[in-house]
């Protein structure tokens, strides 16, 4: 073994055994024959209290270097947030098991099955991403998460919480497709006031803003055309579609100006529209008239009508 795994698993998503004979396919197709290399794995497994902030930082202190997140878009959140908190010197390697597998899906990491994903962690060259940071206020408090992917209001996060979980656990991502209708019903325009890097926009109506590191959802769907999760910027895309021809022009906004126009011509800086706002920032402040569900990296965190972003450029080191 090039380096000692710390794996941190959720037991929503497999079992040790499962993950065990994947690690064992994918140091044999390694050839890594050192017959001492389990010696060198260590295993915790996540919580409900603990879904894997801790985890990781028991991991750390028994000495891994490279901590492997096996699970679904939550667990690779929880430990990413660890990791650019301590700012320890370790590096992240990712095992996919949920139905977003976000940001696997935007790094390249392989969705084929553990296997294949371990075979990355075991011989993959670490890449440097940046972290976002999501301060909200919820509950009388202010709390605050890293988010590798993206985090926001609107379309987004209305379909996470309108999404069936059994329907979820049967077909994967066309779950969200089909809570789609629930969610447009419950997105409707507010006003907004947002400041990026200290400066306030014109758009001062929204039903969906998303800010980002990485700008693909499943499908291949696209929305921050522009996002680079090492390039020391966030995204921001701002939706104020109210009516038919406010969709119409958002639509022709995401599939001809950011999607065939943009191929044809060699990946041009992502176009803003009457109902869409595209900008690259380092910072955000949002202001709303009345709550609205805020989600990060897939997770619903409640209502709020408060919140602020940072970016963490090189947070953490991504195999």
């Amino acid at each position: 073994m090039t380096a000692r795994l710390g794996i941190i698993w959720n037991p929503a998503k497999t079992t040790r055994h499962a993950l065990d004979t994947a690690l064992d396919k994918a140091v044999a197709a390694e050839r890594l024959d050192d017959p001492r290399w389990r010696e060198s794995v260590l295993w915790f497994e996540t919580t409900e209290d603990d879904p894997g902030q801790g985890a990781a930082e028991r991991a750390i202190e028994a000495g891994a270097a490279v901590v492997v997140a096996a699970g679904g878009d939550g667990t690779v959140r929880a430990v990413a947030e660890h990791l650019a908190r301590s700012g320890a010197d370790v590096e992240l390697g990712i095992v996919p098991l949920g139905t977003g597998n976000l940001l696997a899906r935007n790094l390249g990491v392989p969705l084929t099955g553990a296997a294949a994903a371990f075979r990355r962690v075991l011989s993959g060259r670490p890449r440097t991403i940046d972290v976002g940071w999501l301060e909200i206020d919820l509950d009388g408090g202010t709390r605050r998460h890293a988010f590798a992917v993206m985090a926001g209001f609107g379309l987004d996060a209305h379909m996470i919480t309108e999404t069936d979980d059994d329907l979820k656990d049967k077909v994967g991502w066309l779950a969200y497709v089909e809570s789609l209708g629930r969610a447009l019903s419950a997105s409707g325009t507010l006003d907004v006031t947002i400041t990026a890097d200290g400066q306030v926009l014109e758009r001062d109506s929204a039903h969906t803003l998303l800010v980002g590191n990485c700008g693909m959802l499943q499908a291949g769907i696209t929305l921050l055309p522009d996002a680079d999760p090492g390039d020391g910027e966030l995204d921001l895309l701002v939706l104020s579609a109210d009516g038919a021809a406010g969709w119409v022009d958002t639509l022709r906004n995401m599939v001809w100006d950011n999607g065939i126009k943009r191929a044809l011509a060699g990946g041009a800086s992502a176009e803003s529209s009457e109902s869409a706002t595209h900008r690259r920032l380092e910072s955000l402040q949002i202001e709303l008239s009345e709550p609205r569900v805020f989600e990060i990296d897939g997770e619903d965190l409640g209502e709020s009508t408060r919140a602020a972003v940072s970016v963490q450029p090189g947070a953490v080191r991504v195999r």
